[in-house]
């Protein structure tokens, strides 16, 4: 589940962020990477 959702999430919020750019690409990315962190720890 939390794999799927964060697929999700890539695919969609962070893509977009990043094909914007902007203050908005880098709150995505760190916002992905401490999904990543969560889901590694657990």
């Amino acid at each position: 589940m939390a794999l799927n959702l964060l697929d999700e999430h890539l695919s969609h919020c962070v893509t977009r962020a990043v094909a914007e750019g902007g203050p908005g690409a880098d709150g995505k990315l760190a916002e992905a990477s401490a999904a990543i962190a969560r889901l590694v720890r657990s």
